[in-house]
């Protein structure tokens, strides 16, 4: 693995290894702290979007392990604007030891990611948000004995975060549904490419406009915000589709008596979810946050670290790497 892409890119045998690294990483946090395994090492953070998570898990990631953070905000790079997205590339890996960047368009990342000689992640674009999915999975992975074969019920916008989730399941046996209003669901692309995945795994895809239908029996239910950042124009109209998609005490109970509510936050209570469930007893909204940190230390540690006994390092950079895969998307601007 050079990069961190998108979780289609990945074998399932990666991902399972990241998830192991994750689980290893936060007991052994728990124990008295990381081994300083990234001493020396700095990545540097990309920011055309904000957000509270991204930003603290990756950078205090990186001091668990022993290495540094630098912040990069929006003004400082002008990405594609005032620099070209080549050009930040050569002079950006010319100084620090990863990339993560976290922007509006998926091409900036795939651009980042052909000229870099450093490794990037993508800590969110519009087409998907493989962070977040990986730290969700592993949240998941903590709270039962078994993935394969769980039934995981996305409920909402089909947007980058449901792209993550769909691939990843997928290519892990386990079961997704979807319920989206017409017109908000997912990419024909993104779905044909789970299909393929799952076809493999053993997984079960299903998509329905119907949010009771895809709720029914589901040990996991999700969901996300109505309107993300860059789709404010859309807000009203948006508002007036998604209230039959709120996940209230009632779509609730339609799930397994046990079922882990999901949110990736930040949530608008009140629309897309109620106060009662985000607090309430089969909600791990807070967790699933917090476990965002030990899933990137995975990626971090797997990209730019060594473990003993064995090399888990960046292959040597070149001048100019073979270009990322291109995923196929619809346009969506997606999640903050």
């Amino acid at each position: 693995m050079q990069h961190f892409i998108a979780i289609a890119d990945l074998s399932r045998a990666e991902i399972e290894a990241l998830l192991d690294s994750a689980l290893k990483l936060k007991r052994e946090r728990a124990k008295g702290g990381n081994k300083p395994i990234l001493k020396g090492k700095t990545l540097g953070m990309i920011f055309q979007k904000p957000s509270l998570r991204t930003r603290v898990s990756f950078e205090m990631g990186m001091r668990h392990l022993g290495g540094d953070a630098l912040y990069l905000s929006p003004a400082e790079i002008g990405l594609g604007g005032r620099e070209s997205v080549p050009d930040v590339a050569r002079v950006l890996s010319g100084y620090v030891d990863g990339i993560m960047a976290r922007v509006f368009d998926h091409q900036h990342v795939l651009t980042l990611a052909e000229w870099s000689r450093a490794p990037v992640i993508n800590g969110l674009s519009d087409y998907n948000h493989p962070c977040q999915a990986l730290g969700d999975i592993f949240t998941v992975m903590e709270r039962r004995k078994k993935l394969e074969g769980l039934t995981f019920s996305y409920v909402g916008d089909g947007n980058n975060v449901a792209t993550s989730l769909i691939h990843i399941c997928a290519k892990l046996g386990i079961h997704f549904r979807i319920g989206t209003p017409a017109d908000y669901e997912l990419p024909a692309p993104v779905v044909v490419k789970a299909r393929e995945f799952a076809a493999v795994s053993g997984s079960q895809i299903f998509e329905t406009i119907d949010p009771h239908e895809a709720a029914r029996g589901a040990d996991v239910i999700y969901t996300d915000v109505w309107t993300s950042m860059g789709q404010e124009a859309e807000t009203e109209k948006r508002k007036a589709a998604f209230p039959p998609y709120q996940v209230n005490e009632a779509l609730v109970k339609l799930a397994k008596p046990d079922v882990l509510v999901m949110h990736c936050l930040p949530a608008h209570r009140g629309q897309e979810i109620t106060d009662e469930v985000a607090d309430g007893p089969n909600s791990i909204l807070f967790p699933q946050a917090e476990n965002r940190m030990h899933a990137q230390k995975a990626i971090l540690l797997t990209l730019l670290g060594k473990e003993e006994g064995g090399k888990m390092k960046k292959e040597k950079g070149k001048s100019r790497p073979p270009r990322a895969t291109k995923a196929k998307r619809k346009s969506k601007t997606g999640k903050r």
